[in-house]
């Protein structure tokens, strides 16, 4: 299994860059993050930088491959699977309401 982060999401122009990611990370969790930076950021939130992130333990991920009909340990299918379904600048919100909907645990945070 491989560590490599797939891009979902990518943005660049004079105002903001948004970069969106999804990876295994070596204890085996899904991790989707985000980064925003710039003058757009620094307006909304009151500083130039805006990170977040989601982590799904193992077990869970488990639990999103058989909802989404992935094989079970399915991994670089998941993560191809979210880069071509959730690769919009809402991805990050539509990932969350997604494992909301199929209850699957998750742990997130974000800071500016």
């Amino acid at each position: 299994m491989s560590n490599e982060p797939v891009l979902l999401f990518s943005l660049q122009n004079d105002h903001i860059k948004v970069t969106i990611e999804a990876f295994f990370d070596k204890a085996g969790n899904l991790v989707v993050e985000g980064y925003d930076i710039g003058r757009t950021v620094e307006k909304y939130w009151g500083d130039s930088d805006y990170e977040y992130s989601v982590t799904v333990a193992p077990e869970e991920v488990d639990k999103l491959n058989i909802a989404l009909g992935l094989p079970v340990t399915a991994r670089t299918e998941l993560l191809t699977y979210l880069q071509t379904h959730y690769n919009q600048n809402d991805c990050y919100s539509k990932i969350r309401d997604l494992l909301s909907l199929h209850k699957i645990k998750h742990e997130g945070f974000s800071w500016t």
